[in-house]
């Protein structure tokens, strides 16, 4: 499998009419506070996609003009493997290599040939670029392969069918965190407890695929604080994946009512975001712009907030000047696959837009994925609606958007915090497909959930 992907990709760089070699640094151990101290190790994914290896400190390299690939890994010594004991080389051997060779070998193995890379993301790879490139760390990003960056993302935004299957798996793993969620959610316990149940389930069979989500002030879009006591009437918002042993990520968002039930208002705001997602999903097949479905997402919630009097006019217009987003600011969703934000290391204007120039509106600036689907990407569709009270206080200041915006209306939402939901799809031949099992998110399923595991 690993084999036949080097050949891919060096058939797509000569089509590209690109010469010598490919360079993909895999990722180091990162100390925490020392460096005998380690963050748990996560390998490169790109790294992992084209060799399979997930050990640190490997460097692989592709030949462009064979498509042979050479790994570039010391094995550790008897000291160290009396700490860490002897690893296994069975995704060495496997990978179908050409050579292994020690590090030592690699800048005299790529001296005067060109030398292909990506963007790096990760400090102690960039420094050994710089050093094997005789380049400044600060000037790499202007050799960066723009011919490679393309190659990589057409290979790996439309998934194999092993990967779907391991995408789908954590999913299933997401599932069953979420509703762990949904059983240890109550008054009286912490944000933290929530967070660490979760985040059990995940390591059973994996990782967490990103640092979770766990609030009840689901209006702080990405808050990791975890230093609340759940109160009842409160809402509790989980965004929290799993990740396979093999690095394929599941990514859901919940939210959830603290004492089981939603209040009125809480039960409007939330079928306003469900409705949302359906009819974006609704519309999602190969050919169809992402962006399209990004914005039929924005009208639904324009029209259901206009209905209960946040919002006033025409849908259409209220959209189309971007006042919805005082409400909305993020994108519809993202790719999924080795990463939770697929590929995003490789720059979110490559990998979402393909050459479409990006919008600078508030809100719709932050959309990561605008481009035409194909069959087998896997994407997320995450709505939501989010009452944030520096927000609003900055635009009613500005008086921004005021014809459409009921800023007196407003000011007994201050509040009420956030609501998202986000689910995982395939995109089929024909339509698209919801990953996992079954997982009802009606506020009457969600209910019923919360009652049965209490």
């Amino acid at each position: 499998m690993y084999k036949e992907r080097r050949n891919k990709l060096a058939e797509r760089m000569r089509q590209k009419n690109q010469t010598g070699l490919i360079l993909l640094p895999g990722n180091v151990l990162m100390p925490r506070n020392y460096q005998d101290n380690t963050y748990c190790f996560r390998q490169d994914s790109n790294f992992l996609y084209f060799f399979g290896i997930a050990l640190p400190d490997c460097t692989g390299v592709i030949d462009i003009e064979t498509g042979a690939g050479f790994l570039f890994y010391d094995l550790p010594d008897e000291s160290l493997q009396i700490w860490i004991g002897v690893p296994s080389y069975e995704a060495i051997e496997q990978s179908g290599l050409q050579a292994v060779y020690p590090k030592s070998k690699l800048a005299s193995y790529i001296a005067d040939k060109p030398v292909h890379f990506l963007p790096q993301y990760n400090g102690f790879a960039l420094l050994e670029l710089s050093q094997l490139l005789c380049e400044k760390p600060e000037l790499l990003g202007k050799r960066v392969s723009l011919a490679l960056i393309q190659s990589v993302i057409a290979m790996r935004q439309c998934k194999e069918l092993g990967e779907i299957s391991e995408i789908e798996r954590a999913v299933n793993t997401t599932i069953s965190m979420h509703k762990e969620a949904i059983r240890l959610a109550r008054p009286g316990t912490s944000e933290r407890d929530i967070m660490a149940g979760i985040t059990a389930i995940a390591l059973q069979d994996g990782d967490i695929s990103f640092q979770p989500i766990v609030t009840v002030h689901g209006e702080i879009l990405h808050n990791h604080a975890y230093d609340k006591i759940l109160q009842s009437g409160q809402l509790l918002l989980v965004d929290a994946g799993a990740e396979t042993c093999t690095g394929y990520a599941g990514d859901l968002t919940t939210t959830l009512p603290v004492n089981g039930v939603y209040s009125p208002e809480q039960r409007e705001i939330y079928e306003i975001v469900l409705k949302a997602g359906s009819e974006a999903a609704a519309l999602l097949k190969p050919g169809f712009k992402f962006k399209d479905a990004h914005v039929t997402a924005c009208r639904v919630i324009a029209e259901g907030l206009s209905a209960i009097g946040i919002l006033k006019g025409s849908s259409d217009d209220i959209v189309a000047e971007g006042a919805h987003a005082l409400f909305f600011p993020h994108g519809l969703g993202h790719m999924m696959g080795l990463d939770v934000h697929d590929m995003e290391g490789l720059g979110e204007d490559y990998v979402g837009y393909d050459r479409e120039p990006r919008s600078t509106q508030f809100g719709l600036r932050s959309l990561r994925l605008a481009k035409a689907l194909q069959a087998n990407m896997v994407v997320t569709i995450e709505p939501g609606i989010y009452f944030i009270p520096l927000l609003i206080a900055a635009w009613k200041q500005e008086n921004r958007h005021a014809n459409f915006i009921n800023y007196n209306k407003l000011e007994a939402w201050l509040s009420f915090g956030g609501i998202r939901n986000e689910e995982d799809w395939l995109i089929t031949e024909t339509g698209a497909r919801r990953l996992g099992a079954q997982f009802d998110k009606s506020s009457q399923a969600i209910e019923s959930l919360y009652k049965e595991l209490h």
